[in-house]
Formats: C-alpha cells, sequence, structure tokens
C-alpha cells in the first residue's frame, strides 16, 4: 500500500462510529438509523487495511440500500460521509443507465466517472503541496517576460581551450583586452538584477498586475478529434482519440495579455511540469479500488414486477443484471487502466413507493445486505433543519442579506410558521420532503432579496405575521399553490 493511501486511511483512524454519526448530525437533522449504518461501513475501511493480510482481500464492503421519499437526506448523508473521510466520491443515477444494446449510458460509466473524481481530488491534493513552488517560479516567468535578459549581462561562453600541438608555439594576445570585456559584463549583469529586484518588489505589492505581457498558450486540439468521439462512444474509442491527440505535435500561439491574466495560465503550466502524471494515476486508481463510494440513486425505477418486460419496463431487469458485476466486483476498462470494483462501496437509494426491494433480482438484493429505511420528515424536523444545522437555511439567507449591508433576523415563531407551512404544502401536494423549505423560503423572502441594496432597508425580522401576510394568498389560492410551492 502506497503512503498516500495509508495517510488518506489514517484520517479514519481518529473517525470512530460515534464521531462519524456526530460529524453528520452537524448537518443533516434525525435519521439516526441511516447515519449508523454508513457509519460502520466506513469504519470498516478502516478496520479493514488493519486485518492480517490473508484475509483483508476476503472482506467485502457492506453495501447499502437507503430507502425513503425524496428530500429526506439520503444523498446529503452519502456526500458528507465523502467529504468527511476524503474518499472519491460519484452519484448516479440509475434510470439513466440502459441494458446493453439500448441506446443510453453503459453501466460501467458510473466507475470512470469515479476514477475522474479521484484524478481531479488527488490533482488538487498535489497542487496544494507545490503550490507555493509553483507561485515562486510563475513570479520567475513573469519577470523574465517584463524584463528580458540584455544582450550585455548574458553570461559569455567560455573560450574553447587552444589546440594542444600549438599551444607551445603561438601566443594571441587581445588588443582590448578581455578583462575589460568581463568587466562590463558584470556591471551589466549588476544593473539588471537590481531592476530585476525592484520589479520583483512591485510585483509582490500587485502593481503590474495591469501590464501586458506575452505569453504562449497551448491551442485547442482539432475539431476534427472531437467529432470523431460523440457523446456517449464507447470507452476504446475515448481512448483512441486521446493517443491521436498526444501523437499529434502540440501547437502554441502566442497572445498579449495582462500580467493577472497570464499568471493564471502560467500557474497552470508550472503545476503540469511539477507534477508527476504517471504518480497521480496510481495513486488516483489505488483510492477509487479501496475508498471508493459509488452513490447509486433512484435504485426502485430499475426495479419493477419480476417476469413483466413489457412496454418501457423491457430493459430494467436487463440493467440489473448489468450492474451486478459491477457491484460483485469486476474488472473496468477506464483510460487511465483497468480498475477493480471488488472493494468499492456502494450506496443505493430510492424512494419505493411504486415497486419495493424486494422487486429486484435476487443477486442484486444479495449484494446490497444492509437496508435502512429513512423516515418521512415531521413539521418538529423542519424546524429543526431550519436552526440546528451549520448550513441551515435561516442562515444561508441571513448571509445573502448581510452582503448587502443588511441584517435579516428569524423569530421561532417566524421558524415555526415556515415550518408548519412548509409541512402543509407537502401534505396538500406532492411530499418532497425538506425541499419545500427551499420553495417557501424563496417565495418568502423573494421581495425582500429584490430591493436590496435598499438604504430604507437596514433590519428585517421574519416573525409570524410576515409569513403569514406574504404567504397567506398563495396558500388560499390552489393554483398559486401547485405552481409556486
Amino acid at each position: 500500500m502506497s503512503s498516500r493511501i495509508e495517510q488518506a486511511l489514517a484520517r479514519l483512524a481518529d473517525l470512530t462510529p460515534r464521531q462519524i454519526v456526530a460529524e453528520l448530525d452537524r448537518y443533516i437533522v434525525g435519521q439516526h438509523d441511516a447515519k449508523k449504518s454508513v457509519a460502520i461501513a466506513l469504519r470498516n475501511r478502516w478496520r479493514r487495511q488493519r486485518a492480517p493480510e490473508p484475509i483483508r482481500t476476503e472482506i467485502s464492503p457492506n453495501n447499502i440500500i437507503l430507502i425513503g421519499p425524496t428530500g429526506v437526506g439520503k444523498t446529503e448523508i452519502a456526500r458528507r460521509l465523502a467529504r468527511l473521510s476524503g474518499a472519491p466520491f460519484v452519484k448516479v443515477e440509475a434510470s439513466k443507465f440502459t441494458e446493453v444494446g439500448y441506446v443510453g449510458r453503459d453501466v460501467e460509466a458510473m466507475v470512470r466517472d469515479l476514477v475522474e473524481s479521484a484524478i481531479d481530488m488527488v490533482r488538487t491534493e498535489r497542487e496544494g503541496e507545490i503550490e507555493d513552488l509553483a507561485h515562486e517560479r510563475v513570479d520567475e516567468r513573469i519577470l523574465d517576460l517584463l524584463l528580458p535578459v540584455p544582450n550585455e549581462a548574458k553570461q559569455a561562453p567560455p573560450a574553447a581551450a587552444p589546440d594542444a600541438s600549438s599551444a607551445s608555439n603561438v601566443f594571441v594576445v587581445s588588443s582590448t583586452g578581455t578583462v575589460q570585456q568581463e568587466k562590463e559584463a558584470d556591471a551589466a549583469r549588476e544593473r539588471y538584477q537590481r531592476t530585476r529586484d525592484k520589479l520583483r518588489q512591485l510585483l509582490k505589492d500587485g502593481q503590474l498586475e495591469g501590464r501586458e505581457v506575452e505569453v504562449e498558450v497551448a491551442q485547442a486540439s482539432s475539431p476534427v478529434l472531437d467529432v470523431m468521439t460523440p457523446q456517449g462512444a464507447p470507452e476504446g474509442m475515448e481512448s483512441f482519440s486521446e493517443m491521436l491527440k498526444d501523437m499529434l505535435p502540440k501547437r502554441t500561439k502566442k497572445r498579449l495579455m495582462k500580467v493577472a491574466e497570464a499568471r493564471r495560465i502560467l500557474l497552470e503550466q508550472e503545476l503540469d511540469k511539477l507534477i508527476d502524471k504517471e504518480d497521480l494515476i496510481t495513486d488516483a486508481l489505488d483510492r477509487v479500488e479501496k475508498m471508493g463510494i459509488i452513490f447509486l440513486d433512484e435504485i426502485d425505477k430499475i426495479a419493477g414486477a419480476r417476469g413483466e418486460s413489457h412496454g418501457p419496463d423491457v430493459s430494467r431487469e436487463g440493467v440489473q443484471r448489468d450492474l451486478l458485476p459491477i457491484v460483485e466486483g469486476s474488472n473496468v476498462q477506464t483510460k487511465y487502466g483497468m480498475v477493480k470494483t471488488d472493494h468499492v462501496l456502494f450506496i443505493a437509494a430510492g424512494a419505493f413507493h411504486v415497486s419495493k426491494p424486494s422487486d429486484l433480482i435476487p443477486e442484486l438484493q444479495g449484494r446490497f445486505p444492509i437496508r435502512v429505511e429513512l423516515k418521512p420528515l415531521t413539521e418538529a424536523d423542519f424546524v429543526r433543519i431550519m436552526t440546528e444545522p451549520e448550513n441551515a437555511l435561516t442562515k444561508q439567507y441571513a448571509a445573502l442579506v448581510e452582503s448587502e449591508g443588511a441584517s435579516l433576523t428569524f423569530t421561532e415563531d417566524g421558524v415555526a410558521e415556515i415550518a408548519r407551512l412548509a409541512a402543509l404544502a407537502n401534505v396538500r401536494m406532492e411530499n418532497i420532503g425538506a425541499r419545500r423549505l427551499h420553495t417557501v423560503m424563496t417565495t418568502l423572502l423573494e421581495e425582500v432579496l429584490f430591493t436590496l441594496p435598499d438604504p430604507d432597508t437596514k433590519a428585517v425580522t421574519v416573525d409570524r405575521a410576515m409569513v403569514q401576510g406574504r404567504l397567506k394568498g398563495v396558500l388560499e389560492d390552489e393554483d398559486l399553490r401547485k405552481y409556486i410551492l
């Protein structure tokens, strides 16, 4: 195991299941059973790596199915879990996949998406490690562009050694003297260095950002190659196109731009030079195989009564059978190399309003041994969602209003009234869970956000009277309620 993977797994050493649940509680209200299950699954990642080598490969991840209506926190639990562990994470919708032979995405595409996510994650980490060095190099390159080295300051090439056969007989004496030339070159270099040091200080102070420099940038690849790889093309076709791009000579052109823009382009170039791509890819693939998490949403959309294969349901069971080898563990070809999915953690989720988990094919059910039912959100849950999490809606809107120099305050009765109206709207219409709070809050504060920055609006208080006054008409009008809330 590489040292970098060990460092990534070391983050989990201090995260016990209780601590993982406590971290999830900071952002997600309720759903303790689901948090408990995912916390155990995450901790098992670390436990597996600590197990003896012979048994380690035999320990499979306990994949989970989260069952519950929309808007109760299924996706947020998986996303926060991945962020907490620093693991590569990707969210895909099962309804996008179709059986092989139909038009649609190949199920292996989710593994390729996970690899891309890991590549981006590892690259971001590496860039953070070498950022200071890259910025130093960029400053030096900008100084070279602003102040090229004059010819008289360049180091003169060393004189060629005289031929040994004639050295004893021939003596050459310069009429002007090379010592004088070297002194002039040294003086020119000193003047250049002093000027460069002054420019470096101005550059650090940000006084040269408006100056223009000429930078060599890479041109975009030929559009012909992009036409050769249409959207949804097989992986082999994409790899072939990448190979052609690598074979073709890189075309560059010089562009005149300001220092501020040149800094961004030069920084990308320096980061590419400093990062070892082969090491980056190896690390990313290793993380995918040992720590990757795939969140498979809307899995209920590919479940149906078995034996019925008519109409639009014709490919549902086929998709399940295509998913089966990926979830069980197989080798998937990506443009970065082969990836094993044996120890990737799969978290599936679905509302299962029409179908039920037992409608999935038995083989796929067996690969998701843990099933957790998430409870529908109540009015009391809405009150907690608006006040307790660190990213609560009330705090988000207060921050937006504060950016305009005003203040936004929510009273207890105001929050309770918003929660009551959101719960009522979910009962009268489709139950979309906590997402209903977004629609209610958007409608409630629309006028406030529209009038800002208004010098007359310095402090806004959201209480029960304000909520009822703004939303009473919408709630009483069935058509408005349907389309606005």
